[in-house]
């Protein structure tokens, strides 16, 4: 999730059951795999944080308090890639975007695994699935208004899926899975081609009444209830939409609203929307008052503010930057402010499969061969920053299997001579040269690009580093296969959390071939394996989990073998909480705190 799917599945495969089952289902099954935590017990009192322990936020909740009123001060290093709910692809923004959009289901607000699990939103109970997982009923709460107290409807959740996953016009930056799963939709140009009917043709979404929807599908998808916790569910009135201008001024379905218009790389303010109801919605405290971002702060610059008060929250939840990390780990004075979760974020290098000589497998495993894995940990802060990772996906989710690694070398160093023969292999006896890309705004990144040029330089493998600024990299540069193409970027440092935690919630954009698009993409690496595709679309059918389970197993084994990715670490984050800062707590199913839960003793 920082981070789309642009064709149709086939529509030969498409079947509809008749019986209904209610399903809650086996969601709970996915969602206890993610994340054991651990960690110490208890928590502050609620004016700081006087028993807080180092950790203790990745098990429990640090500071509660049910205290309300003061500004929430977050800042961030780049930008949002949009505040629009419907064109956002980064896990930070759709944790922020719910102060001011719900979505049908949500996760539950909680630490620890149960934090993976799901509960409805806008919908009055959890989806109801036909036999074979290929028609799902969701019914929205009545009552339930924008912040000018006009009634949210069906059909609003409806348009606010067809603007962002349909047509031409479709917003760019967030992820298709509406697009590919839904049926009878194929021909459907999206709302912004047809002025009088936007919603004329999308067949794949019914809305028989306000406040019911019904998803057909095109095959059987026993994880749909997943997609439904995503940003593109939030309504959208029609008559407010203006495409990507409409960002400047969400209307609210949440407890806040935006204060004036989204500055973009300067800031966004919230004030407290009057219209929601809190017993509607039983996962937002809205304990502050008013909730305000900067935008385009230095990554320095937030972590000095952090520690002296000045913030509150760093929005990217990335953590705080290498020149802070260690400082704030050894200080036993700021030690029992951070906590050190075990993220379920892959960070790694995309290996572009398409560009020359990288087309050729043996010229890509050269690169794996090279790459020094502990200078690629150490980029990230060594042991406190992650965890050297060898496979793709994290070792929580169903099907992961640490003993995958392809490419092993003595400490982790590097093994030039497998590295040399493959060079030979793919007719670059003397090396070749490339690019790789990476976010400027993110020091770790560029440490991670500094890293793998070192090491690929020892076997005559000349890499430029080009940087770029996040707000844009995801869709412009790296997430652009034809800005690829043109820059020779046949390397860009990425990074990934589960879009849900599953196998295909992780692995689906990032390998499969239908995946690839022209704008925001992120299969960056181009990766098209028929083998690889036919398994994604096997697995949706198995209703078995434990088979499931074994087929990314196979896929996470493939796309290692095609070097399509390089892994660096499983991301530990260090984050800092402020001693006013109340009921901080790590949120497996964001990878970073839960910002509804989050309060402030400040004034």
């Amino acid at each position: 999730m920082t981070t789309h799917h642009l064709t149709h599945a086939d529509p030969s495969r498409r079947r509809r059951g008749r019986g209904r089952v209610s399903a809650p289902l086996a969601l709970g099954a996915a969602a206890a795999l993610l994340l054991a935590a651990c960690g110490g017990a208890g928590g502050g009192g609620g004016g700081g944080e006087t028993d807080a322990e180092f950790n203790e936020g990745e098990s429990s909740i640090v500071n509660p308090s049910d205290q309300t009123g003061g500004t929430l001060r977050y800042a961030v290093s780049s930008d949002f890639d949009s505040p629009d709910p419907g064109n956002t692809y980064y896990a930070f923004s759709w944790n922020f975007s719910r102060y001011y959009a719900r979505t049908l289901l949500t996760y539950t607000g909680a630490p620890g695994e149960e934090g993976t699990e799901l509960q409805p939103d806008l919908a009055e109970a959890m989806p109801e699935a036909d036999e074979d997982f290929t028609e799902w009923t969701v019914r929205i709460k009545p009552g339930l208004t924008y912040e000018d107290g006009s009634e949210i409807t069906a059909q609003d959740v409806k348009y606010a899926i067809a603007r962002s996953n349909f047509g031409a016009q479709a917003l760019p930056n967030g992820p298709k899975y509406f697009q590919d799963l839904l049926a009878d939709s194929e021909d459907y140009e999206g709302p912004y081609a047809s002025e009088g009917e936007p919603l004329a043709g999308f067949d794949g979404i019914e809305t028989p009444d306000d406040h019911t929807l019904v998803f057909h599908l095109d095959r059987s998808f026993a994880e749909f209830p997943y997609v439904l916790i995503q940003p593109q569910t939030a309504p959208v009135p029609p008559e407010a939409d203006r495409g990507e201008r409409y960002q400047s001024r969400v209307v609210s379905s949440g407890p806040y609203k935006f204060d004036g218009e989204y500055r973009p790389g300067v800031s966004l303010d919230l004030v407290r929307n009057d219209q929601w109801d809190a017993s509607t919605d039983p996962t937002r405290a809205a304990l502050p008052d008013r909730i305000e971002v900067e935008l385009g702060v230095d990554q320095n610059e937030i972590d000095q503010r952090l520690v002296n008060g000045e913030l509150d929250v760093d929005l990217a939840g990335t953590g705080v930057g290498p020149a802070m990390k260690g400082t704030l780990i050894t200080d036993e004075n700021e030690r029992d402010s951070v906590d050190n979760p075990q993220s379920s974020t892959l960070r790694y290098v995309n290996i572009n499969t398409v560009l020359e000589p990288l087309d050729d497998p043996a010229c890509r495993q050269a690169i794996m061969y090279a790459a020094d894995r502990d200078a690629l940990q150490r980029a990230w802060g060594g042991d406190i920053g992650g965890d050297i990772a060898t496979q793709i996906m994290p070792g929580a989710l169903p099907g992961a299997d640490p003993s995958i690694n392809p490419y092993p070398s003595e400490d982790n160093a590097g093994d030039l001579d497998m590295a040399r023969q493959k060079l030979e292999e793919c007719g670059e006896p003397d090396g070749f040269s490339t690019s790789v890309g990476a976010r400027s705004d993110r020091p770790a990144d560029v440490s991670t690009a500094e890293a793998l040029q070192q090491a690929l330089a020892r076997v005559g493998i000349e890499v430029r580093i080009r940087q770029y600024p996040s707000d844009t990299y995801t869709n412009t540069q790296a997430g652009s296969p034809s800005f690829v193409h043109e820059n020779d970027l046949g390397l860009t440092v990425y990074g990934w959390a589960p879009d849900w935690p599953s196998g295909y919630g992780f692995m689906s954009k990032i390998l499969d071939g239908d995946a690839i698009q022209d704008a925001g993409n992120a299969n960056v690496s181009e990766l098209d394996d028929d083998q690889i595709n036919a398994w994604f679309d096997e697995v949706v059918t198995v209703e078995d989990p434990d088979e499931r389970a074994s087929i990314y197993t196979q896929i996470d084994q493939r796309a290692m073998e095609q070097a399509a990715i390089l892994p660096a670490v499983f991301e530990r984050t260090v984050l800092y909480r402020p001693p006013n800062l109340t009921n901080a707590y790590y949120h497996v199913g964001y990878s970073m705190y839960d910002y509804m839960a989050l309060g402030t003793t400040r004034n």
